[in-house]
């Protein structure tokens, strides 16, 4: 292949992709593209003004934002300055470093509701679409290879047992110092699940053509080197 190609890793919360998504990148000298650290972002930023994070963390439904609420939210992704660094592994809002600020449980959930509009989603697209424009890009989301890049040269979808994924992801935390329950996030992980696979723009699916992934049982080595093989294998061809 002349090109270098577009490797997308999609999935639900925690199935590995981010240490999978990165490690991949790594190993192929590619850019790490976090697409939910944009959304992530826009969460966080939303917070600024506390009235609007009140109304999206009190919404039982992403129906109660649609309207004035997904507007502001657009046009506040549209005005953020981001910028990703380090071949994708940090993001910043303009000279902040958001990086570890963006993985609290509050913003992902917050995230989970704001990139389930499609205005939003709009608004972050063409960013997306231009790192990726040139190949040699792992793009890891939960859309990346259905509709940001929907004619990427592999596709991979991790999952993993919910259980398995509450124990990672609250391991995760608590490894960053924040208290965090099993059960209690596991509760949020399948919260998350229901709305991502509901939302009316870019549900989380398998994408057509991508090879399937279960990570409950395998280590990380061992499914880095299934999507790297996976990679190899469609560059000879």
């Amino acid at each position: 292949m002349a090109r270098r190609p577009v490797v997308t890793i999609d999935g639900p919360a925690g199935a590995g992709k981010s240490t999978v998504s990165r490690t991949v990148a790594e190993r192929l000298g590619f850019t790490y593209l976090d697409t939910g650290a944009l959304y992530r972002a826009v969460a966080l930023a939303a917070g600024d003004d506390a009235a609007l994070a009140e109304r999206i963390d009190a919404a039982p439904t992403t129906l109660e934002l649609a309207g004035e609420i997904e507007r502001r939210l657009a046009a506040l992704a549209l005005s953020l300055p981001l910028a990703f660094s380090d071949r994708g592994t940090r993001l910043a809002i303009g000279d902040r470093d958001v990086s570890a600020a963006i993985r609290s449980p509050e913003i992902s959930q917050r995230a989970s509701k704001i990139s389930a509009l499609p205005a939003v989603r709009a608004a972050l697209l063409d960013q997306q679409r231009r790192i990726g424009a040139a190949g040699g890009v792992v793009a890891e989301g939960r859309d990346t290879g259905s509709v940001v890049f929907p004619d990427a040269e592999v596709k991979i979808f991790l999952t993993a047992d919910v259980s398995e994924r509450a124990r990672r992801r609250a391991a995760e935390l608590r490894a960053r110092g924040i208290a965090a329950q099993d059960a209690a996030v596991q509760r949020e992980i399948e919260s998350r699940d229901a709305r991502d696979a509901a939302r009316e723009a870019a549900p989380l699916a398998c994408p057509e053509g991508a090879l399937v992934l279960d990570s409950s049982a395998l280590p990380v080595d061992a499914v880095v080197g299934l999507v790297l093989d996976a990679v190899t294998t469609r560059q000879r061809s």
